[in-house]
């Protein structure tokens, strides 16, 4: 009898698949920035500037005086961003969700409370602010730039909104830091922040409870459609809750570059309301309730938000998977892992 032994070669299967979905991934959150950044445009310069009337005014005005390329300015850094961002943001809130159920069950992969997933909520939008804000500082700043950086519109009065002040990204971040220092990079970090404390906890715990609610029981993993059913109606109650603080935190950080209207968030917040009323908060419902996948808020990342045990949300540099095993067979056979659900929670 001969015996051949063939080496093992099963790990560099799995590490060319796990290569292949991070790539599918990052895939995914390019065009779901790309996708969105038009309607992002839109809503900022509803919120922030004046004379747009509605969304299909706005729409109609962007698209005569800037063609198509008006609705795509200050895309780069947010494309730039997007993996990063969402990477820190749902791991940190895997993360402190498995270590809450540590501390309170002595098991990390225990189903987590209404509690446990408030808190971790809380922290993953407070972590948010520090990454997104110089993002979202740079993107409007740019979006507010209705004319074109050139040699004649340069020359233009800088105080008339919309006259060109940057070549690019790295041109208006270089200048808010010479003119503004770090301050100036974090302008709006406080609308930001009550913006996004709140608002993934409007997203994260609809999302779990309408998931754990639309998936069968002893279902190893949801359907496709129970995702992003969950995904839409998480994201727009999330932004329900996020649009009045949205359109705040958008005018604070359009401010500054042709004049200083406000003295800050509260200052702000008076000014709009003594001007406009209510209606300031309803400025761009009808663009915001659309599934926009805006970094800011997770619903462009509905399906890589939450995971069955907690684990944390796979990165640019690895994707979680499940291992498989045949016992009959002896086989084997990785699934991804790249959404996150939280099959049951325990409301204390």
């Amino acid at each position: 009898m001969k015996l051949e032994l063939k080496p093992d070669t099963s790990h560099l299967e799995s590490l060319c698949l796990m290569s292949d979905l991070t790539q599918d991934l990052e895939n995914k959150r390019i065009a779901s920035v790309v996708a969105g950044h038009p309607l992002d445009t839109v809503k900022t310069r509803l919120q922030a500037g004046q004379g747009y009337g509605n969304t299909f005014k706005c729409v109609l005005t962007v698209y005569r005086n800037e063609s198509l390329a008006g609705f795509f300015k200050g895309m780069s850094f947010p494309l730039a961003s997007v993996g990063i961002y969402s990477s820190v943001v749902f791991g940190v809130f895997s993360n402190t969700q498995r270590f809450l159920s540590q501390v309170r069950h002595g098991d990390p992969a225990a189903a987590p409370s209404l509690a446990d997933m408030t808190l971790a909520s809380l922290v993953a939008g407070f972590i948010s602010v520090g990454i997104g804000t110089p993002v979202e500082l740079v993107k409007i700043r740019l979006q507010m730039q209705t004319q074109p950086y050139n040699k004649a519109n340069v020359k233009l009065d800088s105080t008339v909104p919309g006259s060109p002040v940057y070549r690019g990204p790295i041109h208006c971040l270089r200048t808010i830091l010479q003119k503004e220092g770090i301050a100036g990079v974090y302008r709006g970090n406080v609308a930001m922040l009550l913006r996004d404390v709140p608002g993934y906890c409007a997203y994260f715990i609809p999302y779990a409870m309408f998931c754990d609610w639309i998936t069968p029981d002893g279902s190893i993993a949801p359907h496709p459609f129970s995702i992003w059913v969950a995904g839409g109606v998480a994201g727009a109650v999330s932004w329900a809750v996020c649009t009045p603080m949205d359109v705040v935190k958008s005018r604070i950080q359009a401010d500054g570059v042709y004049s200083n209207q406000y003295k800050g968030t509260l200052d702000c917040m008076l000014q709009s309301y003594q001007k406009e009323g209510l209606k300031c908060c309803q400025e761009d419902q009808k663009v915001s309730h659309l599934p926009e996948p805006d970094q800011q808020c997770g619903v462009g990342e509905g399906s890589a938000a939450l995971t069955e045990d907690s684990h944390p949300a796979p990165t640019a540099t690895a994707v979680d998977t499940w291992s498989v095993e045949d016992s009959e067979n002896c086989t084997s056979s990785i699934k991804s892992k790249d959404y996150f659900i939280i099959k049951s929670f325990t409301v204390d």
